[in-house]
């Protein structure tokens, strides 16, 4: 169907072969598409007609909910008055709201917003301000960037040498010199089955001191970590880990970024998970949630600090040679506004907070099912870890995410976990919709 049609159809098989599609068994999907045609509150429509219930909010990103009408009203009006304005040496006064909108939920000290598009050039914007504050700082010889073992930040150049997945890796060389990696917190034997914040790992920060002997603190430039590691299958900060990480990179004079592309904007129960742990960080990347998905856009926060530093120049140069085209794009900031105050109006991250001990309750239960290795939760997002066949590694968690899409629920796999993260105005009964649906799907697989 084309953007005006009334009315679904459903596409010829000739029809699907132009388009590649990401992060996709492209020639499995083909033979048997999985075809969206609508959405609204907690279910998308598929093109036969089938109701299916949005157990993962759209892709972590439509905290709000599908068809929103405040978003959707707000990006139709913003469309109808401007459609674009260039970012570079203009404005329009939404992006100016909308930043202050952002820091006004923000950690007290991050009271900046660097507009993007993406959390994959979020984190390549955190990255480059980073070297570019060392540089503006006098400490030009930092310029090592620290990761973590599976670790999710995009898929720029930048955000994939910092992160830690082997299969987003591979298959491009040696990407960016000088980048290391500390070691994940994920441990079966040590933390299988803990609700909340694993006990055991904290001492797995003190890497980070192993890694600035290695590599002598004044080459290092900035550590970036996601507060909650969500798409290499959610796994939650051991007790005091990222408390131990702010120490360790304020020790050695350098930055800490979290990369919230997930986890801001209520995914937790608070505005950004830097809240929810209790640590402030010198940068945070968010994206997704910032317009619940409805428009593309990402951003950086980052401390006061950080900006006066770039500006001691002569007031007419420009501070920062970096940016984008839709940077700070009108129908972006028009949703991103419209978003927050629908949060607000909602109350829909302290709705989140509220709804977390049942969550937790219920993906629980699932402890004691077949094939299910741990179960692992924070706020409104869950991981369920499952055996993984000999020699099949990630086919039963894909044959799960199959079953649970014929029974109308979709869920997300990576690999044989799988996550959930349901729209911040979930119903109870809709988790439970959800997670008895997984326990029918595993219950009948081999």
């Amino acid at each position: 169907m084309t953007v005006l049609s009334e009315q679904p159809s459903r596409l010829a098989p000739a029809a699907l072969e132009a388009y590649w599609m990401p992060f996709t068994a492209n020639r499995q999907f083909k033979q048997k598409p999985r075809m969206f045609v609508r959405a609204e509150g907690m279910y998308y429509t598929t093109d036969d007609g089938r109701q299916i219930l949005d157990g993962f909010a759209g892709l972590w990103c439509c905290n709000a909910g599908h068809g929103r009408k405040p978003i959707v009203e707000a990006i139709q009006k913003q469309a109808a008055t401007m459609d674009y304005s260039p970012a570079f040496q203009m404005g329009h006064p939404a992006a100016f709201e909308l930043a202050n909108a952002i820091v006004e939920l923000a950690p007290h000290s991050l009271d900046h917003v660097f507009f993007c598009n993406s959390g994959s050039e979020a984190v390549d914007t955190a990255l480059k301000i980073a070297l570019a504050y060392q540089r503006a700082r006098g400490e030009g010889g930092r310029t090592r960037l620290i990761g973590r073992e599976r670790g999710y930040h995009g898929v720029g150049f930048g955000g994939i040498a910092v992160g830690g997945i082997s299969a987003n890796r591979k298959m491009y060389g040696a990407l960016m010199a000088g980048v290391d990696h500390l070691p994940h917190t994920h441990n079966l034997e040590k933390n299988a089955f803990s609700k909340g914040q694993p006990e055991w790992g904290a001492h797995l920060a003190d890497e980070l001191e192993r890694l600035v002997t290695l590599h002598d603190p004044s080459t290092i430039a900035a550590v970036i970590v996601e507060p909650m590691a969500g798409s290499t299958g959610v796994l939650i900060p051991p007790k005091g880990y990222l408390q131990r990480l702010r120490e360790i990179t304020s020790k050695h004079g350098i930055l800490l970024i979290f990369d919230e592309v997930i986890t801001a904007f209520g995914r937790v129960g608070t505005s950004f998970a830097s809240d929810f742990f209790g640590v402030e960080p010198d940068m945070i990347t968010f994206a997704k949630g910032v317009t619940s998905g409805s428009v593309p856009m990402g951003g950086v926060l980052v401390s006061n600090a950080i900006y006066q530093q770039f500006m001691g120049g002569p007031a007419g140069a420009i501070e920062l040679f970096h940016g984008y085209t839709y940077s700070a794009h009108p129908l972006a900031c028009a949703a991103g506004l419209a978003t927050l105050k629908l949060y607000k109006d909602e109350g829909l991250f302290e709705r989140a907070a509220k709804l977390a001990p049942k969550f937790e309750a219920a993906v629980h239960s699932l402890k004691g099912t077949k094939h299910v290795i741990d179960v692992r939760n924070i706020g409104l997002v869950a991981g369920i870890e499952l055996a993984a066949r000999p020699n099949a590694v990630g086919a039963r968690g894909f044959e799960t995410y199959l079953a649970c899409w014929d029974r109308g629920v979709l869920v997300r796999n990576t690999g044989d976990i799988i996550a959930l993260a349901p729209a911040l105005i979930v119903e109870e009964a809709q988790i439970d919709r959800i997670v008895s649906t997984l326990k029918e799907v595993l219950g009948g697989l081999a």
